[in-house]
This record gives C-alpha cells, sequence and structure tokens, in this order.
C-alpha cells in the first residue's frame, strides 16, 4: 500500500466544491466551510452522485458542521456520535475541504489501513480533491533491513514455523516500497519473528546505521512530512508525545486540524506512555541481540555466551520472588517492593540484574569502535539499569505503581490519568475556553489556534460526557452528543433473564453457556459471546463447544487465533442457506467488532463490565476521588461499566436493516438502583419481560433468517 497519494492528475476533473485555506483557492466567492460541507452532504451532492447506496443523514449534517466551525474557530471539539450516524465522513468531510493540514489518529492499525485505503480515496475522488496522503505507523509495523540481516542467526534449528515466517518476509523485503509488514501473505501480527526484523527506539541505530538511506521508517516519516494529511494511530501520537521521537515532534507543529477518532481508548493508551514501565521481556530481548551482535561482530573479544547467560540467569532468579502468584495478577506497590513477593529475594534478584547489566556495558565498552551496534547496546544496558534504579525510589506523587505477573514480570508506574499532559502539552494554544499553558513542551503558537476534534461511538453517560472529558482535561470543551438514526425499538430487543444466578455464583458461567448454546440452536449460531474475564472465556468456550457438537455450529474462542482470523470465520459462518458460528470472546472484542447483517443476530454478555475492584490503577482513582468527597463507585465503576456495556451492546445493531436480540446475564441490571443508569446508557430497544416473550423473540428471528434464505436459494 502506498504511503502517498499523488492526487488526480491536472486533465481530470474537479468538482464544483472549492477548497479554501490556505492550501486552496477561496473560489466560493465569501462561502463558508459549514456551506461547502452542507453542499459536499446534500441529496444532491457529489457524494450522492457518486454512491447508489448513499442517503443524506440529519446526525452526520449537525456532526459535520460543528466539526467546520471548530476548524474555523480553533479549539477542542468533543463529539459522541451513536453508531449509524458515519462520523468518520462527518469529520473528513469538513477537514479536506478546510484546506488545512490535518492530522488523523485512529485506535488500531486496522482502522489506520481502513482510513488510508478505503474512505479518503473515496472521499478524494467524490469531491474532486487533489488530496496528497500519507500513512505512518510505528516503528513495529516497518520492517528494518539492518535487523533483517542478522535475523536468521537468531533462530534455533528447532524453529520451523519461524524459519517459514522469516523466508516469507524475505521473498517480500526486495519487492515492498513501504516496508510495512501487514503486506506480507499470511504473516500472522503474533509472529515471534517480526521483533527480530523490526526496530525499537531502544535498538534503532539511527544515523550510523548502515541502511539509513534505505530505512523504511525514515521513507514513511518524509513522506508524512509532505502530505496534506496524515493518518496515525493514537499508540504512535502518545508515542511521541512522552519520548519525541517518532517523527510527530516535527509533524504535530505544522498541523492545523487533529481529529482523534476512536477517543474513549486515549486515556488508557496515554497513561501507558506518559509513565514508566520495565519487563522481563526487555532484558531478555537485551540479552539475545547483545549475544547475536556480539558473536557476529566481534567474535572471540568478549565471552558474549557467558554475559548473555549470567543475564538470563539473573532475571530468571528475579522471576522466581513472584513464582507463587497466578499468572494474571496485578500487585499493589506501595514500598519498596510489590505485596505478595519475596522481599528479600526481590532485593538480591534486583542486585543480580543490575550486576549483569553493568558486567554487559563493560565488555560492550571494550568494542563500542567497532560497529555503531555496540555503542547502542551499551546505551540500551544504561537506560535497563536507569529504569531498574527508578523502580527501587518511592512512587512519584499523583502516580500509582504495581507489578503484572505473567510469564514475563513487568513493572508498571503510571499517572491516574491523562488530563495534565492534555491541557499542558496538546492545548496550550487552543484558544476559546483554555488558558494557554506555562509549558516548554506546550506547542508553539498558530496564526490562527489549532482546532482538537475528538470523537467516538461512547464517551460517557451525562450531558457533559465527563466519563471522558475529566480524565483527559477536556472539561471547557465544545460537547456534541449525537444520536444514532437506527430505529432500535423495532430493530432490537433486550432480554435480562429473570431468576438467573448471581456473577459470584460458580453456577454463573455454566448458566451463560447453556442460554448462549439454546439461542445459537436457535438462530443456527449467529451468536457472540462476551465476557467480563478469561476464565469465564474458558468455561463458557469449552461447556458451548460440547453441547453445540454435532448441531453444525462451529464455536470460535478468542485465543485460538488472531482477532481478525475469527472474525473472518464467524463472518463467512452464515452463508447463505448454511449454519453460522457461534464466537466466545473478552477483552478487545468488546469493541471494534463490525459484522453487519444475519452474520450476527444475538449477542450475550455474561456480566456487568464493571472495573476489577482489586486493580491498583482502579483503586488508586478511587481513592482520589473518595478524597475529594466523591464516591468511587458512583463516580467511576458506574461509569466505566456504563461505557463498556455500550460498547459491548453495540456490536449488535449495524445497519439500518440489522435486527437481533441483546441478552445481558446479570440481574444487578434490573434489580439493583444502579440499573437504571446502565439501562439509560444503552440503545433504548424493547424490553422482553420474561423467557416467554424471549422464545417468541428467537423465533421470530429465526423464521427471518429461514424467509431470506428460502429467498436467496
Amino acid at each position: 500500500m502506498p504511503y502517498v497519494d499523488p492526487g488526480r492528475n491536472a486533465s481530470q476533473p474537479v468538482s464544483c466544491l472549492p477548497m479554501t485555506g490556505e492550501h486552496g483557492s477561496d473560489e466560493a466567492g465569501g462561502v463558508d466551510l459549514a456551506a461547502l460541507v452542507a453542499r459536499a452532504l446534500a441529496p444532491d451532492g457529489p457524494l450522492a452522485g457518486r454512491d447508489a447506496g448513499w442517503r443524506p443523514r440529519e446526525g452526520q449534517l449537525v456532526m459535520a458542521r460543528a466539526v467546520a466551525g471548530r476548524i474555523e474557530r480553533g479549539g477542542a471539539l468533543v463529539v459522541e456520535a451513536a453508531t449509524g450516524v458515519g462520523k468518520t465522513f462527518a469529520y473528513l468531510v469538513p477537514a479536506l475541504l478546510s484546506g488545512e493540514r490535518v492530522l488523523v489518529s485512529t485506535a488500531t492499525k486496522t482502522l489506520q489501513d481502513q482510513l488510508f485505503g478505503r474512505d479518503l480515496p473515496h472521499l478524494r475522488d467524490a469531491l474532486g480533491l487533489p488530496l496528497r496522503a500519507a500513512l505512518l505507523k510505528g516503528r513495529g509495523s516497518y520492517l528494518c533491513l539492518h535487523r533483517l540481516e542478522g535475523a536468521r542467526h537468531q533462530l534455533g534449528p528447532g524453529e520451523r514455523a519461524a524459519q517459514q515466517a522469516l523466508a516469507r518476509i524475505e521473498r517480500w523485503a526486495p519487492a515492498t516500497r513501504t516496508g510495512d509488514l501487514a503486506e506480507v501473505p499470511a504473516l500472522d501480527e503474533r509472529s515471534p519473528v517480526i521483533p527480530l526484523v523490526t526496530s525499537t527506539r531502544e535498538n534503532c541505530l539511527g544515523g550510523d546505521c548502515p541502511q539509513f538511506r534505505a530505512c523504511h521508517v525514515n521513507h514513511a516519516r518524509r513522506e508524512a512530512m509532505a502530505a496534506d494529511l496524515v493518518v496515525i494511530n493514537h499508540h504512535l501520537f502518545f508515542a511521541d508525545l512522552a519520548l519525541k521521537e517518532t517523527g510527530m515532534a516535527e509533524l504535530l507543529p505544522s498541523v492545523r486540524v487533529a481529529v482523534l477518532d476512536e477517543a474513549h481508548q486515549l486515556n488508557e493508551i496515554g497513561v501507558q506512555f506518559l509513565g514508566r514501565q520495565l519487563g522481563t521481556g526487555q532484558l531478555f530481548d537485551f540479552g539475545r541481540d547483545l549475544l547475536a551482535t556480539g558473536l557476529q561482530l566481534a567474535r572471540g573479544l568478549a565471552d558474549w555466551p557467558a554475559l548473555a547467560s549470567l543475564l538470563e540467569a539473573a532475571v530468571r532468579q528475579w522471576r522466581l520472588a513472584a513464582a507463587a502468584q497466578r499468572q494474571g495478577a496485578r500487585l499493589r506497590w506501595p514500598g519498596t517492593c510489590p505485596d505478595g513477593v519475596d522481599a528479600p529475594l526481590w532485593q538480591a534478584g534486583v542486585a543480580q540484574v543490575n550486576d549483569a547489566l553493568v558486567a554487559c556495558a563493560e565488555a560492550l565498552d571494550t568494542v563500542s569502535e567497532l560497529a555503531p551496534d555496540f555503542g547502542r547496546l551499551a546505551a540500551r544496558a544504561l537506560e535497563l539499569q536507569a529504569r531498574l534504579a527508578h523502580f527501587a525510589e518511592p512512587v512519584a506523587p499523583g502516580s500509582v505503581r504495581w507489578l503484572d505477573v505473567g510469564f514475563q514480570l513487568r513493572l508498571v508506574e503510571s499517572p491516574l490519568d491523562i488530563a495534565d499532559a492534555v491541557r499542558t502539552r496538546l492545548l496550550g494554544d487552543v484558544g476559546e475556553g483554555t488558558e494557554a499553558a506555562d509549558d516548554a513542551e506546550a506547542p508553539a503558537p498558530m496564526e490562527r489556534p489549532r482546532a482538537w476534534v475528538f470523537v467516538s461511538a461512547t464517551l460517557g453517560d451525562d450531558a457533559r460526557l465527563s466519563w471522558f472529558t475529566e480524565p483527559c482535561g477536556l472539561a471547557d470543551a465544545e460537547v456534541l452528543r449525537v444520536g444514532s438514526p437506527f430505529d432500535f425499538a423495532r430493530q432490537a430487543a433486550l432480554y435480562v433473564p429473570p431468576g438467573f444466578p448471581r456473577p459470584a455464583d460458580p453456577g454463573h458461567s455454566p448458566a451463560v453457556a447453556r442460554l448462549a448454546a439454546q439461542t445459537a440452536e436457535r438462530l443456527g449460531g449467529r451468536t457472540l459471546v462476551l465476557t467480563t474475564t478469561l476464565r469465564a472465556l474458558r468455561v463458557i468456550g469449552d461447556a458451548l463447544a460440547e453441547r453445540l457438537a454435532g448441531h453444525g455450529i462451529t464455536v470460535l474462542v478468542q485465543g485460538s487465533a488472531p482477532k481478525r482470523v475469527l472474525i473472518e470465520r464467524f463472518r463467512e459462518g452464515a452463508t447463505a442457506g448454511g449454519r453460522g458460528a457461534v464466537l466466545v470472546a473478552s477483552s478487545s472484542f468488546w469493541e471494534g467488532v463490525d459484522v453487519p447483517g444475519d452474520a450476527l443476530q444475538a449477542v450475550v454478555i455474561d456480566k456487568l463490565p464493571f472495573p476489577p475492584p482489586g486493580d491498583p490503577l482502579v483503586e488508586a482513582r478511587c481513592q482520589r476521588l473518595e478524597a475529594e468527597g466523591r464516591s468511587g463507585f458512583a463516580d467511576y465503576s458506574v461509569p466505566e461499566a456504563a461505557v463498556a456495556l455500550k460498547q459491548g451492546a453495540g456490536r449488535l445493531i449495524r445497519r439500518e436493516t440489522d435486527t437481533g436480540l441483546l441478552v445481558v446475564c446479570d440481574t444487578r441490571l434490573t434489580g439493583m438502583s444502579y440499573g437504571r443508569r446502565l439501562l439509560a446508557a444503552l440503545p433504548p430497544m424493547r424490553r422482553l419481560p420474561d423467557a416467554a416473550a424471549f422464545e417468541a423473540a428467537l423465533t421470530r428471528l429465526a423464521g427471518d433468517i429461514a424467509s431470506e434464505t428460502e429467498v436467496y436459494e
């Protein structure tokens, strides 16, 4: 996929919609941006003329006009645009017609590719704009030509699958223009080969790299600097905000319009980058690179195998301090070491790891003149030592620290939210409602204030969208809520099974599996089961596989394949005349899953998605609210659950013609006082009062499926 679209040839026709602003002449004779937007989205406008399936949407026009106004005035706009509004075009149309330089950030690389490869070309052609667009991802998405040269030396003879994946990359590498690993056929994004052929901030050689001129990362950054519109992702955005190393430091000051789509993820992504982390995986990676580089470029000048073994042994010994903790545990860390670990063993492990890093740094210093690789490794050793020393000090005020226990250990120190960073580093120049920040890192003032647009389908459950605006430092921003055009009362129904086991009851997950199996049997699959924990995922997945065996219904379970593959299989399962599938998933599947049509007709949620009360970050956020005289439960846990529930429910109805059932297997939704607030956050579906009504709704849905199959045949 090319990074830069040079736009139309001069001989191609250009639509009557003029561009305004610094990149286009004002042919409109004073026509403002809102008027241009209204013409573009009119029933007889260029979009309607190009796409027979396009239709004007009132909510889309309302949002697009608000975005246009904010672009003209500058400042911050927060928009919650419900499913069906058409939010992508609602911000892209005014952004493109403004003629300003635009940055669009979204949550994932998949959504980046969709924006760049589908939405932007469609609008460019429909509006007749000579758009120069670029796609910019993080380092981990691009092939590093220098690391590719040594990757095969790091694979053992028994790693057959990894060797095959590397061979595919080697065949593809000479032909790619972009170096984007998403182009490699059948490459699993979880492949262990990817870290071997990509660079990180820690191991990149920069200008000293022998492949610097051909570097795909640098090429992508140059293309981004030359583009009118750049598409990035939130991880890249915050990595640069924290590290000033991703190329955004040069790009952002030149952009006047910034749109952050899927903005509901900003706070959680942001705190990952604005804090500090150290993982045992980073230490193992350093040892692996030390060994491979030493043997390749300085064999015999130091005992590289012994040094790598020393570090590996120290890290494994350190890992034993948390051996008694369960996988997936997140341990509080209020003092000198995490709660629940063997303190003497922990301290001894830290000392041994530090000593091993010192020994590695000393050896690297003796060969630093041989190749730039050794200088970079030495700097990594010192940086790892510094991170280790930081976690030996008391936690910084206003932050929380914890230890993630898994196959590796991950030490984390995080701010509670991104509010200060947004106010001081981003919004220093927005003008309306915001005072300029006295901060050296604040963006330089522009001739006109920069426009910031934050948009998502789910941003809160109150009028000010405070779930999003408070932790993101946007309390003074303009807020707009645009409802869905869908007729939810006709298209969908909500069922909360009465008398269902309580979520804490051991029989709860088996009961969810029975109800999901009953639903799937009647609908021929076509069911998505969303769980709040991985334990429930396994129990329900296993029970469904057993119950549906022999029914011709495939049971797909998160973790058995990449997310993209599972969703594709789920969609394909309901081909006309065939049996569908059941997908059991947790975590990331609560959002970003778009399965329109009959392939998905029931969403089953096992229980209300409250944040885990024992999580150190959740505890710290609740404690801060309580110190302010507020309620941690009412002001944090309930809004978190409302937003997550709304996200999960949003998987059901994706188009005007969709129909389906939402089943929430948690009687707290109807039996507790806070349930009214959670119900109010859901789309206005009709309610099914009892099992008989649920059976009748299933019968109608099953009949609709059969009827449509007969028509197709």
